[in-house]
């Protein structure tokens, strides 16, 4: 292998360096690095990231990871030098200086694999090369001397892909019963011989086996909250008896999980309880996530034919060479690099997937071979599914197949089934949503590019075989002129508003602004409560119902029709046109659901408010740019349709999490956790287990207050922020309640830390997405990650690279109209508002917490930086943790000695 004699760029917080196409490594000045790119292309590796670092937008070059994009379609790697060496088998530099030999290193291998005879993607490589060539990739010309021309010519993607095939109905499971004796047998099974024998993991797995049971009462369901500690081992805990129940009574178990990375953890543990194919080819374990993860077939061509122009075309043919290898087509948390989207500045990536639930099903030329339509056939015939809390509550609600439809639930993270419940049975008519509608509706409008099509172009053969059927479809596109069209956040800023809704959401708009008392410019999104309204936006509302009445109606009537021609089908509607109308009227369906619930909203205003909702108005803003106005509506309690959608009808339901009650000074709050459940909704009393951690927290883990960084002091904070980060060397996740303020900290101490070996991250900062950022930083125990809510849930980076959590104040909930109506419901409960409050603060706390010890060998510090951290909320962190208040100096001494056992009372409870 020889290095690639191309120039070589790169840059860092630390310094830029550049070393010539035949040697010779320099440091040189951002500017220098900058007129280097321009007037010839650089090796370099991500060049986004590259780009932020120099502050030169436009920058361009040979990015390294576009290449093994091309090269390893769907295979691993994490995006810096160190990942990239270590996936192409190289030295890992030993400073940022060699770097860019590295670079030329890391193109040498990957031109040598191009040339090896045992190339595992070689097919179609020369094909999609010759598109690339024409859009200008830069890497083409570099590439054709090193990829041969095949003997024969290669097949089209669209060709490649197997067809899925049809399969009979699943039939009903069996009622079986399974005993102890069985789920602990099964459960050594998958712990392996001589695996450590756990009480702990044994006693939920057997507690685990309840919800297998057969149902004694219709719409009784058995239901069974099990709170398991961090290291119970709660995965194989309850796979154990449902591999059993799954094959015994040939039925099917979905596990719902909140994060992508616990859907992972999952994928990898259920093979020890299953194959990974049946002997007929089938899997029996499936992953499951919404439409809008999965690569659409038929956006992908409309990309390749010219859809997409420029770099999105470039990205659209990088997508085309994974989907001849990904193993489901899932492009989000999948087997498609995270990064690779990211380097193409637009979403690329959102378009390639069906964000707005557009499918025309059977009316698809490539139906056959869909990926969305694989998985879920494949998960109607698996015994284990693995899916997320707001796919089974959809599945749930309107699933195209009610035969499907979960009946045997494990909602592992389960402290987020009230949050995924909240959203999913909300409702939003806001100004995205409804022009979104249109689109549906009327199909592309003037000089609109894409494969959108109308309901008319969708059902035109139903249209003119049915004449009720045909005028309906006229009478919904008329009826959806109403809708907002292209333009309308302008026209609402300009006061122009064209047609009902635009002159509603006008009227939302100017009321909401009218109201705010945040001030204009904090550039945040601002709301008010639908409360003492003017008269001119109940006028409003009430014409817009009827608009959207005027769209609903012949919807209804369309939906009729498409029934009336499934029961009498005529001679020319084969299998593949029910497949069509089936799913035409699934989407009618969901539609007509969705205008009904806008109805509903726009019907209570002006008038008394419902007590079981809580209704306002709001203005979404980024950084004082509006992209967004409407009307809201959630339930004051979700887990009320939860319990009549998802509970109801299934047969056996477990909510499992480490953090499932709170916990104050008497103890674990298990009346509170099933309050949240549902269950107490259907007149049920759940079962309740607790396992507890197996951790030593007291010998492995402490809690620093930092009591002299005061609130608002953004030059502190960094400086507290930098110098925790050099005490531990790294390996340090902040979290913050505010973006700006992370910025703000990002700023200032990026550039310092990066001088002295310690790479620093950020969300909303670097131009990465959160997963790729989380993966940099379990890859490399130097690098430390900033970050805001969706770092603290769901991280799991075990071992030295997380050694330190910092949050910089207390997790204070926002306060939000719906927060305001929930915490004043609470008010009228034992413990009252306060207690509310506290609850969700400790759960936060008790979540961030969680990310420091994942193993029995983890050991670390959480701080706290806030004076202001009440003594109440100290029982959020587990029972043994030394709690200690102390100053900056003293904390960053502790941090840079490492855990060592305390000598004072394991909880150190100090006055307020």
């Amino acid at each position: 292998m020889q290095p690639l004699p191309l120039p070589a760029l790169h840059a860092s917080h630390a310094g830029t360096w550049l070393r010539d196409a035949n040697g010779g490594t320099r440091g040189c000045s951002k500017g220098e690095a900058v007129m280097a790119a321009a007037d010839t292309p650089q090796l370099l590796m991500n060049a986004p990231l590259v780009a932020s670092r120099l502050g030169y937008p436009d920058l361009s070059g040979l990015d390294l990871l576009e290449l093994f994009a091309f090269i390893h379609p769907a295979r691993f790697c994490v995006p810096t030098p160190k990942g990239l060496a270590h996936a192409l088998s190289l030295d890992e530099p030993v400073d940022d200086a060699s770097v860019p030999l590295l670079l030329q290193q890391a193109a040498g291998v990957l031109m040598a694999t191009c040339e090896s005879a045992d190339w595992a993607e070689r097919e179609g490589a020369w094909s999609s090369l010759q598109s690339l060539a024409r859009l200008r990739w830069p890497w083409a010309g570099v590439l054709s001397a090193h990829i041969r021309r095949p003997e024969r010519a290669e097949k089209w993607l669209f060709s490649r892909l197997p067809e899925w095939e049809e399969t009979p109905e699943r039939p009903q499971p069996a009622q079986v019963l399974i005993e102890e004796p069985e789920i602990e047998a099964q459960l050594a099974r998958l712990t392996g011989e001589g695996a450590e024998q756990r009480e702990g993991q044994r006693s939920f797995s057997r507690g685990a086996g309840h919800v297998f049971g057969p149902r004694d009462r219709q719409k009784r369901p058995h239901v069974l909250l099990a709170q398991a500690g961090t290291g119970i081992g709660k995965t194989l805990g309850y796979l154990a008896p449902a591999s059993l129940w799954a094959e015994r009574s040939g039925g099917t178990v979905w596990v719902s999980t909140y994060t992508k990375n616990l859907q992972r953890q999952l994928r990898r543990e259920s093979n020890r309880a299953w194959p990974a194919a049946r002997p007929d080819g089938s899997p029996p374990v499936v992953v499951r996530k919404g439409r809008e993860n999965y690569l659409c077939l038929l956006n992908l061509e409309d990309a390749l034919q010219g859809g997409f122009a420029g770099r999105p075309a470039i990205l659209a043919h990088l997508v085309a060479r994974w989907a001849a290898y990904s193993q489901d087509g899932d492009m989000i948390g999948g087997d498609l690099p995270g990064w690779l989207g990211t380097l193409f500045r637009k979403r690329g990536i959102a378009a390639l997937t069906d964000q707005r639930g557009e499918c025309v099903y059977a009316g698809c030329p490539h139906y056959r071979k869909c990926f969305i339509e694989r998985s879920a056939r494949n998960a109607a015939q698996a015994d284990l599914v693995i899916a997320n809390h707001a796919l089974v509550m959809v599945n749930a609600a309107r699933g195209r197949d009610p035969a499907s439809r979960p009946t045997r639930i494990v909602f592992d993270e389960g402290h987020h089934v009230f949050d995924a419940a909240d959203s999913t049975f909300s409702a939003a008519l806001t100004g995205q949503e409804a022009i979104e509608l249109r689109r549906w509706i009327i199909g592309p409008e003037k000089n609109s590019r894409g494969r959108r099509r109308g309901l008319s172009a969708r059902l035109a053969d139903v249209a003119s075989y049915d004449d009720a059927g045909g005028v309906a479809v006229e009478a919904a596109v008329d009826a959806a002129q109403a809708l907002p069209s292209e333009g309308w956040l302008g026209r609402l800023a300009e006061a122009a508003p064209l047609g009902p809704l635009e002159e509603l959401l006008a009227a939302v708009r100017t009321t909401t602004f009218a109201r705010d008392e945040s001030g204009l410019e904090a550039g945040y999104g601002i709301e008010t409560e639908c409360a003492q309204l003017p008269g001119e936006l109940v006028e409003a509302a009430g014409t817009a119902a009827q608009a959207l009445a005027a769209i609903r109606t012949p919807l209804l009537k369309l939906a009729g029709r498409l029934e009336a021609i499934m029961e009498d089908a005529p001679d020319w509607l084969d299998g593949q046109g029910r497949a069509r109308i089936e799913g035409a009227r699934h989407s009618l369906a969901w539609r007509i659901d969705l205008i009904a619930a806008w109805e509903a909203l726009l019907s209570r205003l002006g008038g008394p408010a419902d007590p079981e909702f809580v209704d306002w108005l709001q203005v979404d803003r980024n950084d004082a740019r509006e992209f967004d106005v409407g009307l809201y509506r959630h339930w004051l309690d979700p887990m009320k349709p939860f319990a009549r959608v998802v509970l109801e009808p299934a047969h056996g339901v477990m909510l499992t999490s480490a953090t499932l009650t709170d916990r104050d000074e008497t103890g674990p709050d298990w009346p509170h956790a099933i309050a949240k459940s549902g269950a107490p909704h259907l007149e049920l009393a759940p079962k309740t287990a607790q396992a507890d951690s197996p951790f030593d927290y007291a010998s492995r883990a402490e809690v620093l207050i930092v009591t002299d960084i005061r609130k608002g002091d953004i030059p502190a904070l960094a400086g507290a922020y930098a110098r925790l980060i050099e005490a531990s060397d790294g390996g340090v996740l902040g979290l913050f309640t505010a973006i700006r303020r992370m910025r703000a900290v990002y700023g200032r101490i990026a550039d310092r830390l990066a001088r002295t070996g310690l790479p620093l991250y950020a969300q909303h900062v670097d131009p990465i997405d959160t997963g790729t950022l989380t993966d940099i930083f379990r890859d490399d125990p130097r690098a430390s990650l900033l970050g805001t809510d969706a770092l603290r849930d769901g991280v799991d980076v075990p071992g030295r690279s997380l050694r330190c959590v910092v949050m910089e104040s207390v997790p204070w909930p926002r306060p939000t109209i719906l927060h305001r109506a929930r915490r004043a419901a609470a008010a009228e409960q034992d413990g009252g508002a306060k207690r509310y409050d506290d609850r969700i603060i400790r759960a936060r706390l008790a979540q961030a917490f969680g990310r420091l010890i994942r193993t029995r060998e983890d050991s670390g510090h959480f701080v706290v930086l806030s004076p202001a951290f009440p003594t109440r909320l100290l029982s959020a962190f587990p029972e043994g943790t030394p709690v200690t208040r102390l100053t900056l100096e003293e904390a960053l001494q502790r941090v840079a000695n490492g855990v060592v056992s305390p000598e004072h009372s394991p909880a150190e409870k100090q006055p307020q």
